[in-house]
């Protein structure tokens, strides 16, 4: 860390610590936890399906769904849920798809 102007510089960008607390974007929005949920069910849609290939692509996109969303879940926990009503529906497709996958 270096000291410039009266503020901490941190990394290679320059950034203090005012602008990094100006950079927050406030809690995750409801249109990312909609999504989040709809990807899920064409997930379940394409997994369901006979073809081995639709129902390859299927698991696939579910398996890269899990780190995301649990990803959104600590963005969530560290900056807000926004809609908690989203948050929740997102939250019972993830739990849906990991006790279909584990049990």
């Amino acid at each position: 860390m270096d000291e410039r102007a009266g503020g901490v510089v941190d990394g290679a960008y320059g950034i203090t610590e005012n602008d990094a607390l100006e950079a927050e974007d406030g809690p995750v929005q409801t249109s990312s936890w909609l999504g989040l949920t709809f990807a899920f069910v064409v997930g379940l849609v394409l997994s369901a399906q006979g073809h081995v290939g639709v129902h390859a692509a299927g698991v696939t996109l579910l398996v890269m769904l899990v780190p995301i969303t649990f990803g959104a879940f600590v963005a969530a926990f560290r900056r807000g849920f926004g809609t908690v009503i989203a948050s929740l529906t997102t939250a019972a497709a993830l739990l849906y798809v990991l006790v279909k996958f584990f049990f």
